[in-house]
């Protein structure tokens, strides 16, 4: 039905009022701009970030934040965290107390499965699993002693993504867009890209939701393969329709505001119904990467034989075109092999076979994002794109069963890179081990006051009034690391 025809179908003066909630019922069905539908009803959908940019508290390092989330737990003893002494004591047993682990099904310390070398200038450590991201080791602080409150999956992602255990508090994402806007007027402030077989990790859209923040600021889910992301972008109907359309149902969302109140939820929905409008034009542009060059494909290896590495490739090139574009917040999503525990929402999740499992890991990710490393370093970018690599734990230093590593929450490592951090260093240690943190153990809450002094917010006062409290992102605890910053 056409807005025209809503608008006599209650002409009469002894038809009740149309109200706001039964004319978009009529009227979504006309909407060229609701192809769109599948992502305006899913939660996980969002709008601008108050649509315009806001001040930061001081002079930021960086404007933009690229996240590149490793779910289900990657083993830092085979990554960034070299341990000589499980090879010395491969087969015995640990030497301090176990934790209880998520099976309990704990055998003997097993030996690194990847040599480590020093790797650029500066010498930093990085296995042979990572052959691409050693390249760039001058441009990584890797943080040697992250620690976790949480050992399963679901609450880990949660806790990584958003400071607290449960759904329905506000993601780094969208506290990062409630901060400090967007500096897009087409795109999202905060957008999650996924590829055709990527997961959302356990805990489901609640890891990029706004929480008790207004919904304008939850992430965007963008498929970022090419036809599945214009599948439900592409208009059905003249511009011109649409615009008529949408401006009815503004006149509609006014006089409901005027006979009812201030209503954020309607402000919400306008902004989302706008954004949807000029996102028909700016991701269709977005995805269109025939203008990349030949060597701008093969430095991401966007023509892989390898499809699941390709499909990441095209993640890490479109999160460059991202905060080309200014988006505030872009996080990535890995693809699963189903291969020891590992599945779609928990790709590193390798209870057996950590060497299969983990090389088959290693060989989707590393080439696209030292890709995007250098790639962003070479435009000017890096320094003011922070890149974030981390999952929600780490593995164990001792075996599961015969050939794979349970999680480890005590000590395990993430990095950054650009942004005004320090490149080619480390921070923190675990044990001889590489059980627990044992020199400046660092938490999810340093992390994030660290992530928001770069983008220049004073974490304890980016706060929300919510159910009688002032809520943060670092609940309240959190300090910056100051030691990586430049």
């Amino acid at each position: 039905m056409s807005a025209e025809h809503g608008c006599s179908a209650h002409a009469s003066p002894s038809s009740p009022p149309l109200s706001r909630r039964d004319a978009l019922a009529r009227l979504s069905s006309g909407f060229g701009l609701l192809a769109l539908a599948g992502l305006m009803n899913d939660s996980a959908y969002a709008g601008p970030a108050d649509a315009k940019a806001k001040a930061p508290n001081f002079k930021p390092r960086a404007k933009n934040v690229i996240f590149c989330y490793m779910s289900g737990g990657v083993s830092h003893v085979d990554t960034f965290d070299p341990k000589p002494r499980l090879i010395q004591d491969a087969g015995k047993p640990m030497p301090v107390p176990v934790q209880r682990t998520q099976f309990n099904n704990n055998g003997t310390i097993m030996p690194t499965q990847w040599e480590f070398k020093n790797r650029g200038q500066s010498g930093l450590p990085i296995s042979e699993l990572l052959p691409y991201t050693a390249k760039c080791a001058d441009d990584i602080c890797v943080i040697r002693s992250m620690t976790s409150k949480f050992s399963e999956h679901a609450q880990g992602n949660l806790f990584m993504h958003t400071g607290f255990p449960f759904i329905g508090y506000p993601s780094a994402g969208a506290w990062s867009s409630y901060g400090l806007g967007s500096e897009s007027e087409n795109l999202p402030g905060y957008v999650v890209l996924r590829s055709g077989d990527s997961g959302v990790p356990h805990g489901g859209v609640g890891n990029f939701g706004s929480g008790f923040l207004p919904a304008v600021h939850e992430a965007s889910l963008l498929t970022a393969d090419k036809a599945e992301a214009l599948a439900n972008i592409r208009p059905r109907e003249l511009a011109a329709l649409q615009r008529r359309k949408l401006d009815f149902i503004g006149q509609l969302d006014k006089q409901f505001v005027a006979a009812n109140g201030a209503d954020s939820s309607i402000e919400t929905a306008i902004q989302n119904y706008e954004l949807a409008w000029k996102m028909q034009s700016s991701v269709p542009d977005l995805c269109d990467i025939r203008g990349e060059n030949a060597a701008t494909r093969a430095l991401y290896g966007l023509d892989d034989p390898e499809p699941k590495k390709a499909a990441y490739a095209r993640q890490c090139l479109t999160a460059r075109r991202l905060v080309e574009r200014g988006v505030r917040f872009v996080e990535l999503t890995c693809l699963a092999y189903n291969i020891g525990g590992g599945n779609g929402a928990n790709p590193w999740d390798h209870h057996g076979e950590v060497k299969n499992g983990h090389g088959k890991m290693g060989n989707q990710i590393d080439q696209p994002i030292a890709g995007l490393l250098t790639d962003l370093k070479a435009r000017g970018l890096l320094e003011h794109t922070l890149v974030i690599w981390a999952g929600e734990f780490g593995r164990t230093p001792f075996s599961q069963g015969g050939n794979g590593r349970d999680h480890n929450p005590y000590g395990f490592s993430i990095w950054m890179a650009g942004g005004g951090v320090k490149g080619g260093t480390t921070y923190g240690a675990t044990d001889e081990h590489g059980y627990y943190a044992v020199e400046k153990p660092c938490t999810v809450y340093d992390m994030w006051a660290t992530v928001l002094h770069i983008l220049g917010m004073n974490h304890e006062n980016l706060t929300y009034r919510y159910s009688g409290r002032d809520i943060r992102l670092t609940d309240v605890h959190g300090h910056v690391l100051k030691e990586i910053l430049i």
